[in-house]
């Protein structure tokens, strides 16, 4: 089990072709977005997939294994040292517009992949400390509040009308963007203002989570454009968007056009295994640490990571996460593809509705 551990490190290709693209500059600024959407795409479309479904005595040596757990938590320092490489890297003297340009790409690939995907994982443990880590990791991406709509927004009302996190049957992915984007802030503040009301506290209280995401991440590009100028501020507030476009692609690609059934009290039934898309594609898998068995997530969030299992009767995407994120830059040719799978979903599942 130690060797199927160790395939999760694969992630950190990503921080080792930043480091080279901060440091050597050139063409390397760019080996993190290309190797993301470019070469990983490549090789899922080569390499076959995997349903792989662990047996218990799997699970429970894949749970006692500290690897997978160390593998999280290093991404936490690297993360931090990276930011910090960047911001010092894009006040170079002389650096052409293109590196420029690919400095920033690549600290908002890491934003995404990193800081904010990996927070998701951690933001699911039951550990305070852990959740601690996850909150540092949202804070480098700008995005603390995802944590608390994610948790007690999202997981609730997934595959409804009522998530902005979930995609609606023809809304391309620019749509989705700013809706998702809009509305998932308006939501984490309706949560924490009805649980600082429960408390009895004031809503503009700093027992309410939201005030103090907002000092938090005002405090970070306060000392950012301090220590480092406003070249470096408006470098960081760019990746940042990056990452949080990223991550709104792939809450795009998660749940496009499926939704729950009313049931005959006028709610939504349990979230079942097809209201989520998967993929086990192993590169898109390791990379984003099993978030692509997307049903098993939502049939139990607290679930970690390495024991997700593959449920071959959920929907299945044609490629893995990257290549299907890079597919819904292209509407027309995105709904070509979901459009016939979902097609044929429509009469597989009870409580299954495929409409706009």
């Amino acid at each position: 089990m130690r060797i199927r551990a160790l395939r999760y490190a694969i992630t950190f290709t990503a921080p080792a072709l930043a480091v080279a693209g901060l440091l050597k500059g050139g063409l390397w600024t760019w080996a993190v977005p290309m190797h993301a959407f470019v070469l990983i795409p490549l090789l899922e479309s080569i390499i076959p997939q995997r349903h792989l479904v662990l047996s218990e005595e799997e699970e429970a040596a894949a749970l006692a294994d500290p690897v997978h757990d160390a593998l999280l938590y290093l991404v936490v320092p690297v993360q931090w040292i990276l930011l910090a490489l960047f911001l010092h890297s894009v006040q170079e003297p002389g650096l052409a517009p293109w590196e420029f340009i690919g400095r920033v790409f690549t600290m908002g690939v890491l934003c995404g992949i990193h800081g904010i995907n990996v927070a998701h994982e951690l933001g699911h443990r039951s550990r305070r400390w852990e959740r601690v880590m996850a909150r540092l990791l949202l804070l480098s991406s700008l995005y603390m509040h995802f944590i608390i709509e994610h948790n007690r927004g999202h997981h609730r009302r997934v595959a409804t009308p009522e998530d902005p996190a979930s995609a609606r049957y023809g809304e391309t992915v620019f749509g989705f963007w700013c809706r998702s984007i809009a509305f998932s802030w308006i939501s984490a503040w309706r949560i924490e203002a009805e649980r600082s009301r429960k408390k009895g506290a004031r809503v503009l209280d700093l027992s309410n989570e939201m005030l103090l995401v907002l000092l938090c991440q005002a405090g970070l590009l306060a000392g950012i454009w301090m220590i480092f100028g406003t070249t470096a501020l408006f470098a960081f507030m760019g990746a940042a968007l990056i990452g949080i476009l990223l991550l709104e692609t792939v809450n795009y690609i998660e749940h496009y056009g499926l939704r729950r059934k009313r049931n005959d009290q006028g709610g939504y039934g349990r979230v079942q295994h097809y209201h989520s898309w998967n993929s086990d594609h192993l590169l898109g898998r390791v990379m984003l640490f099993e978030l692509t068995r997307h049903s098993d997530h939502h049939w139990k969030a607290s679930k970690k990571y390495q024991v997700l299992q593959s449920i071959t009767d959920a929907p299945q995407l044609p490629t893995g996460y990257p290549g299907m994120m890079v597919l819904s830059l292209f509407p027309p040719l995105f709904f070509r593809v979901m459009h016939k799978r979902l097609g044929a979903l429509a009469d597989r599942y009870d409580g299954l509705e495929v409409a706009a």
